[in-house]
């Protein structure tokens, strides 16, 4: 039975560039984000990438990959998570993601788990649910 871990991470970067043509809809850009979580996941500095759809100024979707070191409920290692999500003319994100099968180091070694977030625009901190299993 997987395990349920909970916690925040804030934004420390967002760096991102149009990717083709940025005139009109949809429209694609790139991202690099760096995140730190804290909680059951704690990780400074994560390194994220994500690519971007735009369907209108305000809404569209994305996917990426985010890699993170640090530790899990204690364990310690690295390991990396995929992510696909989209964003409302709101401001809220919602994302669900999954353990890369494989990535886990350390005593993340055999790591598995889903997870997901909504952000909320004007918000600092996001909440995060994880639920994992540890080979």
């Amino acid at each position: 039975m997987p395990t349920q871990t909970t916690g925040h991470f804030t934004f420390a970067d967002w760096e991102e560039r149009a990717v083709g043509r940025s005139d009109g809809h949809p429209r694609m850009a790139h991202a690099s984000v760096t995140n730190t979580f804290s909680g059951g996941v704690e990780a400074a500095d994560t390194a994220c990438e994500y690519t971007i759809v735009y369907l209108t100024e305000k809404t569209g979707t994305y996917t990426g990959m985010e890699l993170f070191h640090g530790t899990v409920d204690g364990h310690e290692g690295a390991f990396a998570v995929e992510e696909r999500g989209s964003f409302e003319a709101d401001g809220s994100v919602h994302c669900v993601f999954e353990v890369v099968p494989g990535s886990g180091t350390g005593e993340l070694t055999g790591l598995r788990g889903t997870g997901s977030f909504t952000a909320r625009h004007g918000e600092p901190s996001v909440p995060y649910t994880f639920a994992y299993e540890l080979d």
